[in-house]
């Protein structure tokens, strides 16, 4: 497993999510996953992406209706880079956010190391497929599934289309967004639910089935498309109770114990070729309560149910 940072806020500032690789890193999330995984997966530190001179620009842009496009241009390629190298380097990346707006990246380079489509195994307390004028930040982080799903794409730069890979919506499956209410009351734009495979917050936490099935079923429908799939996770998917330091906390939400099971479940099954955290907010979380806690999570992943296969090449 190779670190791999991703200090990138498309709100366009240096701050909050921005700082979450360092504040990670400081708390010592390279020292639990190295005890962790142990000799089975070595732990590599690869640094952080480059974001260009210009990562802090907020400027929205007018056609497009995205913020900071000159840092999103260039942690996509950056992270593109990266993901690519470590996979067919025999690694995989697991790259720390920033926030959501670094997985096309990821999921590019993946495709690039691997010549094949990536399925998205999507954890997330929001949808992120805001058309990004009908978006009230015009945050990329708000709009970063819409795009790998083809939509609102016309007026994005060719430089960066070019780079946003289409995934097929049959590998696609989200779980734990718990903003339908929201969506519903905007105009005109339409829930995934009508897309994808979307599984509420609200259905993992009082429904009949664990969080666990959830996630077998979940890989289950990805892995009858594609044999490789992506793990992504947005920690506000978890309640305020659990980890307040977020952005864009909401109502609801799963507990730690919860989200520890579903991305275990999830790891257990072949084909996982990358994984993002991402949105942890360091400047909400003073006394470090929530990076421990992030840690303690992410070394439970390597429990022996909780391993992705690993090939030599770095291909599944």
């Amino acid at each position: 497993m190779r670190v791999i940072g991703a200090p990138y806020s498309s709100a366009g500032r240096l701050d909050h999510e921005a700082l979450a690789p360092k504040a990670l890193r400081d708390a010592g999330l390279i020292e639990r996953l190295r005890a962790a995984f142990g000799s089975d997966e070595p732990v590599t530190d690869g640094g952080n992406v480059a974001l260009g001179t210009s990562p802090a620009s907020a400027h929205r842009d007018e056609p497009s209706g995205v913020r900071s496009l000159p840092g999103l241009e260039a942690v996509t390629t950056n992270t593109r880079s990266a993901v690519a190298e470590t996979l067919l380097d025999g690694d995989r990346p697991l790259v720390l956010g920033g926030d959501c707006a670094i997985l096309p990246g990821c999921l590019r380079g993946a495709q690039d190391a691997l010549s094949d489509q990536v399925g998205l195994l999507f954890v997330d307390g929001h949808e992120d497929a805001w058309p990004p004028h009908e978006s009230d930040t015009g945050e990329a982080a708000d709009c970063e599934l819409g795009f790998l799903l083809g939509r609102y794409r016309e007026q994005l730069p060719s430089s960066l289309k070019s780079q946003l890979p289409v995934l097929d919506e049959s590998a696609v499956v989200a779980l734990g967004p718990r903003d339908g209410a929201e969506i519903a009351a905007a105009d005109d734009v339409p829930s995934l639910a009508e897309r994808i495979r979307l599984i509420t917050a609200r259905q993992l936490t009082v429904g009949e089935e664990s969080a666990a099935e959830h996630a077998r079923k979940a890989l289950a429908r990805i892995r009858s498309h594609t044999a490789h799939w992506w793990l992504h996770i947005d920690l506000d998917v978890l309640s305020s109770d659990a980890l307040d330091a977020v952005s864009y906390p909401q109502p609801g939400g799963l507990s730690w114990d919860q989200l520890g099971e579903l991305a275990a479940t999830a790891l257990g099954e072949p084909g996982c070729v990358g994984i993002t955290v991402c949105v942890y907010d360091p400047d909400r979380d003073p006394d470090g309560t929530g990076a421990r806690r992030i840690l303690d999570w992410a070394g439970s992943l390597a429990r022996p149910t909780g391993r992705c296969s690993k090939p030599p090449d770095g291909r599944t």
